[in-house]
């Protein structure tokens, strides 16, 4: 049990890890890092300022003090010559005791001192170290920020980016359907140059020119078939005069041209037939 809580930890720390390397910005990394130093320099300039404080304080009690043993020793003075040795005594013993005070004091001062020196030793290491680090954190600023503008402007012209992506998409898209339009254009311009479609915007125009087409296809087809009736009728009248008449073809040539006299007679009708129907038309 214990073991499958250690691993379900492990998981989870992985996890927030990488959650949180996906997150971090190496530039508010550094700009943050910057802070707490400067903090802690601030923190150990305190530190530096409470020790002198603290000292001095103390210096200032030993002053006081060694001015309590020079009093007490001229007490001690006066109270022999005026033949009062209790009181003397009790200003030799204020005196010593003071003394005392002064060299416990004197210890204090000294710690407090070296205390002092180690701080400021510190203080100037570590203001060093801030100086460096700045400049070292406004370069990797400069080649993160450079680096990432390189990767943007290469995803930008490659299409791999986030957000590069819709917009190749939409880019195709786009392709697609104007290939698409084109396509029907094409198709519909095909469809009605065949005559398969009928375009509804020529107006009347287009359909008189459709009705004089038709006339005229008309007429092509009744000269056609006026001029194959002539060559029919031109070819059967020979055999038959010479089927009455018992002569070659060759004697009777000239009758062939009685035929053909009488051809577009009989066609005239047909060709009068569009003319009637002109008027129609307009």
């Amino acid at each position: 049990m214990a073991g499958l809580m250690n691993r379900t930890a492990t998981v989870i720390k992985a996890k927030y890890s990488k959650l949180l390397n996906k997150a971090e910005n190496p530039t508010e990394t550094l700009d943050y890092s910057y802070e707490q130093m400067l903090e802690q320099l601030q923190n150990m300039k305190r530190g530096v300022a409470d020790v002198a404080t603290s000292k001095k304080r103390i210096e200032l009690q030993q002053q006081k003090l060694e001015q309590n043993v020079v009093t007490l020793e001229g007490q001690a003075r006066q109270a022999v010559a005026a033949g009062r040795d209790d009181l003397a005594t009790q200003a030799l013993q204020r005196k010593a005791i003071a003394q005392q005070q002064l060299q416990e004091m004197d210890g204090q001062v000294k710690q407090l001192q070296d205390q002092q020196d180690h701080l400021v030793d510190a203080q100037q290491q570590l203001q060093t170290k801030i100086e460096s680090f700045r400049s070292q954190k406004e370069i990797l600023k400069a080649q993160y920020s450079a680096a990432e503008a390189q990767v943007k402007v290469g995803e930008a012209a490659t299409g791999i980016g986030k957000g590069m992506a819709d917009t190749g998409l939409a880019i195709q898209r786009a392709k697609d359907k104007t290939e698409e339009m084109q396509a029907r254009a094409g198709a519909i311009d095909e469809l009605t140059s065949a005559g398969a479609l009928e375009d509804f915007t020529a107006g009347d125009q287009d359909q008189l020119t459709r009705e004089l087409s038709q006339i005229s296809t008309s007429n092509q087809v009744d000269d056609e078939l006026a001029k194959l009736k002539a060559e029919v009728g031109a070819g059967d009248a020979p055999k038959e005069i010479a089927a009455a008449s018992g002569d070659t073809p060759a004697e009777t040539a000239p009758a062939e041209t009685a035929p053909a006299e009488t051809a577009p007679a009989e066609a005239a009708p047909a060709e009068a037939a569009p003319a009637d129907d002109a008027p129609a038309a307009s």
